[in-house]
């Protein structure tokens, strides 16, 4: 699963680096990204009435709300870790119907996109745009 993330989820065969250090900090970063998406998915099988806090931030809870409005999914209660994972699944295009199975490693990958939203939000309220 681990390597079907990295491969597939990441697309670390598109990178088009040409040193070999470049793409070992290109790998270290999707092995990081790659386990922190696995992680997310096993947790939310095993777990998923736990609170969000313990995989997500303040600031990426507040962000998935603001982004993903109204009831993520019906079956699960808000405020709970699988409340937020549908919401964030459905930025990697989950549709969240009643007959879909809980997200998995592949729509979960938008964690990356989640963390650029919440850096960009970091970075919007420090006033360092375009600076």
């Amino acid at each position: 699963m681990f390597h079907k993330i990295l491969k597939s989820g990441c697309k670390a065969e598109d990178a088009k680096l040409r040193t070999a250090e470049r793409l070992a900090n290109l790998m270290a970063v999707f092995c990081i990204l790659s386990w922190y998406v696995l992680w997310l998915t096993m947790l939310n099988r095993i777990a998923p009435d736990t609170s969000p806090k313990l995989a997500l931030t303040d600031t990426e809870i507040a962000l998935l709300d603001r982004l993903i409005s109204g009831a993520s999914h019906r079956r699960w209660r808000p405020g709970t870790l699988a409340f937020c994972l549908t919401k964030l699944a459905r930025l990697g295009g989950y549709l969240a119907r009643a007959s879909d199975p809980p997200p998995g490693n592949v729509v979960i990958g938008a964690v990356s996109r989640d963390s650029q939203i919440e850096l960009g939000a970091e970075i919007a309220a420090a006033g360092n745009v375009g600076t």
